[in-house]
């Protein structure tokens, strides 16, 4: 679990991470760079769960070994099935990532939403949706790795 203790607001407890795929963790279906290495810090202290309509196919292959549950979901109605993901795990108890106009839900739902500002863009949505923005995934992931840096972000 992480605990993030951010001034003027409740704790947040993070049981869970719901990650995008495309365009969040990798560019052109490609994990970028220290993702890998990141995901597996960060498994020590969270579960982490992928959901993504796999665009380039590439998912499987590229999380294969590492420590997170992938969810393939079909094409169409996307936002509405990552947010219910996210509530089958308890939003309350998770921490989204994401960057796509159907990650906005999930992101504006849990209980902290981290919007990537990558190399694909994030639609304007999602950023409002989002509690924090970044610019990469590493940076995303970074910010649950020490949580104290989101303290920076979203004090009062």
């Amino acid at each position: 679990m992480i605990r993030v203790d951010v001034p003027g607001a409740p704790p947040l407890l993070l049981e869970y991470l719901v990650l995008d795929f495309n365009g969040t963790l990798a560019r052109d279906g490609v994990l970028s760079e220290g993702v890998a290495e990141a995901l597996r810090a960060l498994s020590e202290k969270i579960e982490i769960h992928v959901v993504t309509a796999d665009t380039f196919g590439r998912a499987a292959g590229e999380l294969e070994g590492l420590p997170c549950r992938l969810q393939l979901l079909p094409a169409g109605g996307q936002a509405e099935a990552k947010r219910a993901y996210l509530h089958g795990l308890g939003a309350d108890r998770a921490a989204a990532i994401g960057n796509g106009r159907n990650d906005a839900r999930m992101l504006g739902e849990a209980a902290l939403g981290i919007c990537v500002l990558g190399p694909e863009g994030a639609a304007g949505e999602t950023l409002l949706a989002a509690d924090a923005a970044v610019a990469s995934p590493l940076d995303a992931l970074g910010l649950l790795i020490d949580p104290l840096r989101l303290v920076a972000t979203l004090r009062d």
